[in-house]
């Protein structure tokens, strides 16, 4: 069977809207994350290492099971999806992270402000958002390798629909790629 359709790969304005869509799909599990982990953090008084410790790990854990649901809806099975999910989404979410944090550590009173400080949600707010530009490039250089969020389309068909969970079967926005019955039946072995 030929392959050969796997191999294309989307350029310009198609590839930036691939890569900004990869971007908003890490931003949600990230803020999910790094919202729930400031929260529980300062609720409870932590120091900024142990709150930042949470924030990042909850941003990990939300960031991959949003990808790893779809991919199993398309038929991997959760052991396959795992790999599927570590090889997209772990540069991206490190990135979001490394660039959220030090940007959390680096406005003054930040991480000391409480709950209900604007301080503490506007820097917030603007360190994701700060994240995100910094971000997208990560993810087009990335999908243009066939790396990050490529690997998920070639796993569920390309369709991203919106998110990650609709669209399955219309084949990839940018290159309009359709998983062929066998390269499915492969995957769920």
């Amino acid at each position: 069977m030929d392959h050969s359709v796997h191999t294309q790969r989307p350029t310009g304005t198609a590839l930036t809207r691939l890569a900004v869509s990869a971007t908003l799909h890490c931003l949600t599990g990230c803020a999910i994350g790094e919202v729930l982990g400031m929260v529980i953090g300062t609720a409870l008084g932590w120091s900024d290492v142990q709150t930042i410790v949470l924030a990042v790990a909850l941003a990990f854990v939300f960031g991959y099971s949003f990808t790893i649901g779809p991919v199993m809806r398309s038929g991997l099975s959760l052991r396959a999806a795992i790999p599927v999910a570590l090889a997209a989404d772990t540069v991206s979410i490190t990135v979001m992270e490394i660039v959220d944090n030090a940007i959390m550590l680096a406005v003054p009173g930040a991480m000391e402000a409480h709950l209900d400080s604007p301080l503490f949600w506007g820097s917030l707010a603007f360190a994701l958002a700060v994240a995100f530009v910094v971000t997208v490039p990560v993810n087009r250089w990335l999908i243009s390798r066939g790396k990050g969020h490529a690997v998920v389309h070639a796993h569920h068909g390309g369709g991203h629909g919106g998110g990650h969970g609709g669209g399955h079967g219309g084949g990839h926005p940018a290159t309009g790629h359709q998983a062929s019955p066998a390269t499915s039946r492969e995957q769920r072995r």
